[in-house]
């Protein structure tokens, strides 16, 4: 039996995009054992998927694991990071590995002078392309992720007047441009028709707690409660997704969920938006500011706007993303 190990050390989202490679490569090849390199903070993402053989994970080191991969005596390397890191298992390991077109001088470009040379093709798919060499076909089923049983929220759980339906709402991202505003959230959740669920982790809580104050019962705080499992949960539970760029985007892409993600200072052109089944790619739906000269102004985000106005999430039009999500929480 071959042994194939992927490689992916972060982050939630770009982790789970991967998911298809791995469903894939399994479900497509004879006889082979799968394994995932991530970090640590990572296991959990991938742990409960059951094409992956065994998760492999360091914590801050590569050397803690370097020992531990080379006894398994891989057959090939299915590189979905490449960077320094990966590079070096490869050269560890020294077995014929690939790797996915990063196309980082075309993001480069798109960023920094607004040339856009992306083709129009998602992350996923530039994935395919380090299984090339294996005859791996994408199946077209989108992405997976795999809530553990103790992990499962029951929606008897959450106050009682969310056991009729209600919206997940993301409050944050790792990076502020990415953030929808307290004030633009608050004036989102007043308008819709069923209640809101908080979600992030617990350096969303802060600012979660401040809409909590203005909103009441109205919303649940649900960030830095739940582990990322359990948040994927009440994600699976709710009505639609309203949701910056971020890790929770893909995880709801990933459960099949309706989804209105509200892009700030990064662009879908970058190849990140959500990823759905063709038979249900018209659930995922996009709202940006287009037109603003700013924007993109980064692949990934800044602590504040560095033109210091937030157009990009200032100049959002909630009406039509309240529209939109009352909908699927009538349906």
């Amino acid at each position: 039996m071959d042994k194939i190990l992927v490689i992916r050390f972060s982050s939630i989202g770009d982790i789970v995009l991967t998911t298809p490679i791995l469903r894939c490569l399994k479900l497509q090849q004879k006889e082979v054992e799968i394994h995932f390199l991530t970090k640590c903070m990572n296991f959990s993402l991938i742990n409960n998927n059951p094409y992956v053989h065994k998760v492999h994970c360091f914590k801050e080191n590569l050397k803690e694991v370097l020992p531990e991969l080379k006894a398994e005596k891989f057959d090939r390397i299915v590189d979905l990071h490449g960077n320094i890191r990966s590079w070096q298992v490869k050269k560890h390991l020294r077995v014929p590995s690939s790797i996915f077109p990063k196309l980082n001088v075309k993001k480069w470009m798109l960023v920094k002078t607004k040339c856009d040379l992306m083709p129009d093709i998602h992350v996923v798919d530039r994935y395919f392309k380090a299984t090339d060499a294996l005859n791996i076909k994408n199946d077209g089923l989108g992405l997976d992720f795999f809530i553990p049983e103790e992990d499962q929220i029951s929606i008897m759980d959450l106050p009682m007047n969310f056991h009729e339906g209600y919206a997940s709402m993301v409050v944050g991202s790792k990076h502020a441009t990415k953030q929808l505003p307290t004030e633009k959230i608050v004036e989102l959740c007043k308008q819709l028709d069923k209640p809101v669920v908080l979600l992030g982790d617990i350096n969303d809580r802060k600012k979660a707690i401040e809409i909590e104050n203005i909103l009441g019962h109205y919303v649940y705080n649900a960030c830095g409660v739940f582990n990322i499992n359990q948040s994927a949960s009440i994600i699976n539970q709710s009505s639609v997704v309203i949701t910056p760029d971020t890790g929770l985007m893909h995880i709801a892409s990933a459960l099949k969920k309706p989804i209105i993600s509200i892009w700030g200072n990064t662009v879908p052109q970058l190849g990140m938006y959500p990823y759905m089944p063709d038979n249900l790619k018209t659930i995922a739906h996009i709202f940006e500011v287009k037109g603003l000269n700013c924007r993109p102004c980064s692949k990934l985000g800044y602590p504040t706007c560095p033109k210091k106005h937030f157009n990009c999430m200032n100049q959002q039009d909630l009406q039509a993303i309240v529209l939109l999500a009352n909908q699927y929480l009538n349906s």
